[in-house]
């Protein structure tokens, strides 16, 4: 959800994802060789240029040249540039531009809300995962996006959004849809080369904790809670962005 109090210094950001891409990358390693990770409209680096600093070889495709020149200038700053190949193209040209590589880790962050077709879009990223490799999507919630339209009074949009079977507030909405649980695993089981393993919300309720809050805790407290949170229903479907890893078999 949108409009939610900063967190204190002292309590820093809470993030599921990270936390499970951490494992993958650990079980990756294990494996044996460099850990070869694939984002898919990954734009300005801000999941591959950390995971660049953490050792992987990272490519980056994109449609936007513009987001791929940030990518670049990020990767340099953070002394990773070499580690970092950056193409610009779409989803559907994956393969094309990738020379059929797979990589052990393959992201869509944020990718499924733009696609004309977002099985089609899963089947490509599925194809460039290497067998025994994961999948992770990330997507923008239906319930979430609703509850944000209604505390800030724009009841007629979060009607829309609640009533589109795209999650669409109207033609202006930016983003082509938003999904739910349901719809986000749905999609991924009909891919017949995955295996679900993980679905999550990302950040789902430390956001929510006021800066004035005598009894929150410490940040291991809040980690903890966020932790459970993520991944039980309902509060899980209720997440700004849900989250899933698959395995390719």
């Amino acid at each position: 959800m949108t409009a939610r109090p900063a967190r204190t210094p002292a309590s820093p950001p809470v993030d599921v994802v990270a936390a499970s891409l951490r494992d993958e990358l650990a079980a990756a390693r294990a494996r044996g060789g460099t850990v070869r990770v694939l984002d898919v409209g990954g734009g300005s680096g801000a999941w591959a240029v950390p995971l660049a600093v953490q050792g992987c070889e990272v490519t980056v495709v994109d449609s936007s040249a513009n987001a791929l020149a940030v990518l670049r200038s990020r990767a340099r700053d953070a002394g990773v540039d070499a580690a970092v190949h950056a193409l610009q193209a779409d989803v559907d040209a994956l393969a094309a531009v990738t020379d059929g590589v797979q990589a052990d880790l393959v992201l869509g962050h944020g990718l499924l809300e733009y696609v004309d077709d977002p099985a089609a879009a899963v089947h490509s990223l599925a194809t460039a995962t290497a067998p025994g490799g994961a999948l992770s999507l990330l997507v923008a919630g239906r319930y979430a996006a609703v509850l944000a339209r209604v505390v800030s009074g724009r009841v007629g949009d979060a009607r829309r959004m609640l009533a589109d079977p795209a999650g669409r507030w109207g033609a202006a909405d930016q983003l082509l849809r938003r999904m739910d649980t349901a719809e986000l695993t749905a999609l991924v089981e009909q891919e017949p080369s995955l295996a679900l393993e993980r679905v999550q919300g990302h950040r789902v309720l430390a956001d929510l904790i006021p800066e004035s809050a005598a009894d929150a805790g410490t940040p291991a407290d809040v980690a903890a809670l966020e932790e459970l949170a993520s991944t039980t229903p309902p509060l899980r479907d209720l997440a700004s962005r849900i989250h899933v890893l698959a395995r390719r078999a």
